[in-house]
């Protein structure tokens, strides 16, 4: 099957990676002797390096936002759009934006940015380290249509990091039920954390359960797992992997990156 992402980003099992903002003002790390100015110059240095790399998409996020917000402050989105509306003019490639962990705020970003596609929580009740976690998909959806940005992409994370869903439902049962009552543009399946590896049984499941809707490995692909996590996903958002030395804290290794694109490119050889 042909998915919209194919057509989208111009390649089969497409690599979305990861440019992760350093503190922003208003979160614990934000260092205000550096200033603004030295994030975007971080947030620059990866995207060039990840482009350099041959990725097929990039997704800007405020990684090191920590400890999350699920209602993050308007600053967080106010320096975010900042940062990216600089880093444009070297944008080579489609674009997305993940607002941690704020879906609304996340398409708030999108539209102004211009980007195409927003990664988030969507559906589901949880529990998790960010306290009890609640979502309104159908109120966020609604706010995407009411701010003219129905053309933004969803990718709902149906697997949260850092969280359990409350109430025993399968991983096969919420993807059918999430397809059917959300209609999301693709799905996302992640590990523990960032980093962790995605259980390619639970990839599995998910596939299975809604093949007609491209399902993304989310978290902890690398050059040495790629090829067994891709035989399932439709593609890959890939932030770790990329990092000196496979270090979320480290900046972008565009050596890692075009190693582990190599290995990805030989792979869409091989499906014809």
């Amino acid at each position: 099957m042909t998915y919209w992402t194919e057509e989208f980003f111009g390649v089969k099992k497409p690599i979305i990676a990861m440019c992760h903002m350093q503190a922003l003002p208003g979160d614990p790390k934000y260092d205000p002797r550096k200033g603004l100015d030295w994030v975007y110059e971080q947030a620059r240095a990866d995207l060039l390096a990840l482009q350099e790399g041959g990725v097929d998409g990039v997704m800007f996020s405020n990684e090191f936002s920590l400890p999350y917000l699920t209602k993050v402050d308007t600053i967080t989105v106010a320096c975010m759009a900042s940062i990216i509306a600089q880093l444009k003019p070297a944008i080579r490639v489609p674009f997305g934006v993940n607002v941690l962990w704020d879906p609304r705020a996340s398409i708030d970003l999108a539209m102004a940015t211009g980007a195409q596609f927003v990664r988030e929580i969507f559906t589901g009740v949880y529990a998790s380290d960010f306290g009890l976690w609640n979502t309104n998909c159908g109120e966020v959806v609604r706010h995407q249509h009411a701010i003219g940005a129905g053309h933004v992409k969803l990718f709902f994370n149906i697997v949260p990091e850092a969280a359990a869903y409350l109430g025993n439902r399968s991983v096969a049962d919420i993807a059918r039920s999430t397809v059917f009552n959300a209609e999301p543009d693709a799905l996302c399946v992640s590990g523990l954390t960032a980093g962790a590896e995605t259980s390619t049984q639970v990839l599995k499941l998910v596939k299975d359960a809604v093949p007609d809707v491209p399902v993304f490995a989310n978290t902890g692909v690398r050059q040495e797992n790629v090829e067994q996590q891709l035989a399932i996903a439709d593609g890959a958002i890939i932030g770790t992997a990329f990092k000196v030395d496979g270090s979320i804290w480290n900046p972008v290794d565009v050596r890692r990156v075009k190693a582990l694109m190599d290995k990805v490119r030989e792979l869409r050889r091989s499906l014809g």
